[in-house]
């Protein structure tokens, strides 16, 4: 009886792990495609489901997990890849054409999983078992690795876009598209690249979730979407700051409450809180850092 907190708290811990781990992956890459390129992305839930179909059927087809799980990197990075050429390459600073295109986009992707696969598909076992605290009992891969995964991702982000001529020709392009075709810089390249890697980004949390996600149905983007998209306002405009702060922020809310609540409880106070950040903090977390910064700079 005596070591019931410690048991709660353990569980409350990995509880918030897991969400912190899905709000991670399921922002990044729609963060990386609107914090740098101003395109809301509707279909980004439908871009992580390109991304668990891929993985789904290469493994189902024979494939080892982790090499089906890339399969469904690649596939995702070259839908996203035509997505771009087709459409999206014509939207930029057009930020509600590209909603509604976009938005158009997820209904076609999902009627077409619909109509070619059928309404499910046959789901992957959940490997790395289970990890046992007093008399909870979690699944070592969604509580453990993907939360590894998901630092190690924001990690190599921030490495990119700080540490890289890419990321620093990706800043430019973004900022200042006209200086930056003067300087030489391939800015269409540039555009497509991070479109690619936003896409990638989807695609990788769509194979990473596959063995996790439980029944694989057409309708599956729609749960990754949303928290996706109440993370990247919550968080602003950086990619890096942006999804950590608010992935923390929200998981815990979330965990919190789905512990003690449940699940719909923890859900609806994690948007209660979005609500209210956002009226506190209108460019979002990162913006209000950012100009913290600046206010610092400009006293010193």
């Amino acid at each position: 009886m005596p070591l019931s907190p410690l048991y709660d708290g353990a569980a409350l811990l990995f509880q918030f792990l897991d969400s912190f781990a899905f709000l991670v992956l399921a922002t990044v890459g729609l963060a990386v495609i609107f914090g740098m390129m101003g395109v809301i992305n509707l279909a980004h839930g439908e871009f992580i489901l390109v991304g668990i179909y891929g993985t789904a059927l290469t493994y189902h087809a024979g494939l080892p997990l982790p090499v089906a799980m890339v399969s469904g990197v690649v596939m995702t990075v070259i839908f996203g890849i035509i997505v771009e050429r087709l459409v999206v390459q014509h939207l930029y600073d057009r930020l509600l054409d590209s909603m509604v295109a976009t938005w158009g986009l997820a209904l076609v992707v999902a009627q077409l999983l619909l109509i070619t696969f059928g309404s499910s598909l046959d789901s992957i076992s959940t490997p790395m078992g289970n990890v046992a605290y007093g008399p909870y009992t979690s699944g070592t891969y969604r509580s453990v690795f993907l939360p590894l995964v998901a630092l190690a991702v924001l990690v190599g982000l921030y490495v990119l876009f700080t540490r890289t001529e890419f990321g620093v020709k990706a800043r430019a392009t973004i900022e200042d598209p006209e200086t930056a075709r003067a300087m030489g810089i391939d800015t269409d390249r540039m555009y497509v690249t991070t479109f690619a890697l936003g896409s990638g980004l989807a695609g990788l949390t769509g194979a990473l979730y596959a063995p996790a996600i439980g029944a694989i149905t057409p309708d599956r983007g729609s749960i990754f979407l949303v928290e996706a998209f109440v993370a990247v306002v919550v968080g602003g405009p950086s990619v890096v700051i942006g999804t950590l702060s608010a992935s923390g922020l929200l998981g815990f809310v979330n965990a919190v409450f789905s512990f003690q609540l449940g699940t719909f409880v923890g859900l609806m106070a994690m948007l209660i809180v979005a609500i209210i950040a956002l009226r506190v903090l209108p460019d979002g977390i990162s913006g209000y850092i950012e100009q913290w910064r600046q206010r610092r700079r400009a006293d010193q």
